[in-house]
Order: structure tokens, then C-alpha cells, then sequence
């Protein structure tokens, strides 16, 4: 097996990362590289550590997940961005399918197989909803 896949997961609310960190948990092929509480954290984390997949909160005070993004994949633009919150899809931010995030998931159903599914589709052309 190859080494596995760095994750930064971003959210405020600590419940919800460390859900995330049990998920990966589950998924030999991702290890979690490193966690942040909001955007600009999450933009300095993604330059230093490098991370192949960015699980970003779209809901975040001070810098939403929608414009943190946006930098990250403007500086790192093989950094695979998947944006996860509550909203139902009909229901996302306008811009949340052009910020460069490949993909979306209501947190409700973010889980191993999902991840895996979201990363093997990450070459799609499109904005991925899930």
C-alpha cells in the first residue's frame, strides 16, 4: 500500500474535527496531517504542511470556508478541497461550486466510504455534490 493521503480537516466547532479524525481513522489510505479552527488558520496550515485533501467548513467566523478555499487552491491548486457543513445542496452558498473546491458534503453524511468515493472522483470536471 502506498503511503497515506495528508488531511487537514478545518472546522470551529472542535465535535465536529474530531468526528472527522475518527473517520480517517477508518480509512487507511488518509492520515490526518493536521487541524484548523478557522480559514486563515487553515490557509497557513495548507502552506506549511501541504496537505493532498482539505475537508473545509463552509460556516466559519472571522474567514468562511468559501474564501479560504479560494486561497488555498489559488496558492496550492493540487490541494483537493471538499466543502462540508449542513446545508442541503439546493441550499449552498452561490459561490460555494465556484471556489475551487472539487466537491460537497453535508457533514451529516461524511463518512470513510464517501471520502473515498469524493477522492477517487476528484479528477471530474465539475463541482461534485454529495
Amino acid at each position: 500500500m502506498s503511503q497515506p493521503l495528508p488531511v487537514l480537516v478545518v472546522d470551529d466547532q472542535a465535535p465536529f474535527r474530531s468526528a472527522m479524525k475518527a473517520v480517517l481513522r477508518r480509512s487507511p489510505e488518509f492520515e490526518l496531517a493536521g487541524e484548523a479552527a478557522s480559514g486563515s488558520e487553515a490557509i497557513a496550515m495548507a502552506d506549511e504542511l501541504h496537505p493532498a485533501l482539505v475537508l473545509m467548513d463552509i460556516n466559519m467566523p472571522e474567514m468562511n470556508g468559501i474564501e479560504a478555499t479560494r486561497r488555498i487552491v489559488s496558492s496550492h491548486p493540487e490541494v483537493v478541497v471538499v466543502l462540508c457543513s449542513t446545508y442541503e445542496v439546493g441550499d449552498l452558498p452561490p459561490d460555494a461550486a465556484t471556489s475551487g473546491a472539487r466537491a460537497y458534503i453535508n457533514k451529516e453524511h461524511l463518512g470513510a466510504d464517501i471520502l473515498r468515493r469524493l477522492w477517487d472522483q476528484r479528477d471530474s470536471k465539475g463541482f461534485i455534490t454529495s
